[in-house]
This record gives structure tokens, sequence and C-alpha cells, in this order.
């Protein structure tokens, strides 16, 4: 009996109900979705342990969405496809799918594939959080805390950070960047500049001379993780975004 969360994300209702009816009755907890859009919501909100994954999603990049998932690098993912060339079965792996499993397939068969995925779960032992001196990112609830605050992170910024963190100190960019941190494709740079600016307001103490998320010039950006880890945090070093909710809850007249 299985004790993991499985998201089953597949375009056809019946077989959709149908692996997760014996998904559910092998012991798994089962969440399921119709599409991507609201595949991804389900995704940030459950966490599961491992992806059912329809390669074939009408109007969708599957692929895309398999990709954006393993650099999140939490969860599994068994990917069904009625294709079956060579050609085809590389792709899914190489965008990221642990496992590839052609249709039709035998309901036996389905549920060894999930059983062996989620017989790695017990094997591996994924941090539940990552600490670089005073900032904490809780992997599991996917909440951010800074000097022992927790800053109000859009579950794109979270991803975002995530990834900047995952590249151990080295520039990524901006392509990088949307490829990696972002669940759908993305042509525009802009978005990530964007979206660098907002976390560089909740976490940098000064956004205008960023020291945590560096500008790489003609590359991108880079997670200066050595400037949380080498230098004591002081009252310069604390991010406007707590300087304020830290005033905002002082006794006037205290100090």
């Amino acid at each position: 009996m299985g004790t993991a969360t499985i998201q089953v994300i597949e375009g056809n209702p019946h077989l959709r109900s149908l692996l997760g009816w014996h998904l559910q009755q092998s012991g798994y907890r089962v969440y399921q979705s119709a599409d991507l859009s609201r595949a991804r919501d389900t995704y940030q909100t459950h966490q599961p342990d491992l992806l059912i994954l329809d390669a074939q999603l009408p109007g969708s990049d599957s692929l895309e969405f398999c990709n954006w998932v393993a650099q999140q690098g939490q969860a599994y993912i068994l990917m069904l496809s009625a294709r079956d060339t060579e050609a085809d079965i590389v792709a899914g792996l190489k965008a990221g799918a642990d496992d590839y499993l052609t249709k039709p397939f035998g309901m036996r068969e389905f549920l060894a594939r999930v059983e062996a995925l989620t017989r790695r779960l017990s094997r591996l032992s994924a941090p539940a959080a990552l600490t670089y001196g005073s900032l904490h990112i809780d992997l599991v609830h996917r909440r951010v805390q800074y000097h022992e605050t927790y800053i109000d992170l859009t579950p794109q910024e979270f991803s975002l950070l995530y990834v900047l963190t995952q590249a151990s100190g080295q520039p990524l960019s901006r392509s990088d960047l949307l490829k990696r941190a972002w669940p759908d494709a993305i042509d525009n740079p802009r978005t990530v500049d964007t979206h660098i600016l907002s976390l560089r307001k909740k976490i940098e103490a000064d956004p205008r001379q960023p020291s945590i998320i560096q500008t790489v010039r003609n590359v991108g950006y880079r997670f200066n993780v050595d400037r949380l880890l080498t230098n004591a945090a002081t009252p310069d070093d604390t991010p406007g975004e707590v300087r304020s909710m830290a005033a905002a809850t002082s006794i006037p007249g205290s100090g």
C-alpha cells in the first residue's frame, strides 16, 4: 500500500478518473487535474511526490511543464503518451520525466511503475528546507523567512528564488531563468527583470545596490550565497520590507 501523494494530469476524463480510482484503492493520496493551468495551482498547493503527466494535453506544452517541475526537484514524473517512437520517448525523458509509459497500457503495469517510483521516496532524503545565513527557505510550505521574519513571496517569486539558489552561485541568463522557473513558455526577458526587482525589494537591504541577487553584466543574475554566509547581520543588513514590518509593530515612545 502506498502513502505518497500523487497528482494525475490527464486530458481524457475517463482515463483520469480510472487512474485516480486505482491509485486511491492502492492507498495513495490523489489529486486530479484536467489541464496545465489547474495543474500548476494544484502542484504548488499540495506539493505531490509523483506526477502522472499526459504528454499530449490539448493546447498545452506538456514537455515545458515537465521541465519546469523537474527543475523544482521535488517530485518524480511518470509521463503517459500515445506516441511510442524512440524520439518521443527520448524527448520526454530529456524534459525531466523519470519514466515513460505508452498508451494503451495495462493497469497492473501502470501500478507497478508507480510503485517503483514511489519506492525511491524512502531512499531519497530531500531537504525540507534550505538555510543560507539569515535566509531560510521552507520547501515544504514554500515560505521564506529572513532575519526571523516571514517574507510574503508570490508563487512565481518563490520559484525564481529557488532556481537561483540551486545554481551554486553561478550566473543564470534570463533565458535559463525563464525555462527553469516558469511553467509556461515565455519569450519576454523583461518578465525576469520585473520579478527580480520585486524580489530585491523584499529581501535586499538596498534594492538599488543589491548584494544578494546580483546582476552579472551581459549574462543575467546570480545568487550571492557568500554574502549571506560570511557576513554577520547588522541593522543595515535588514531588508526594507522587514524594517517596515518591525516599525509598524513598535510601541510609540518606547525608544
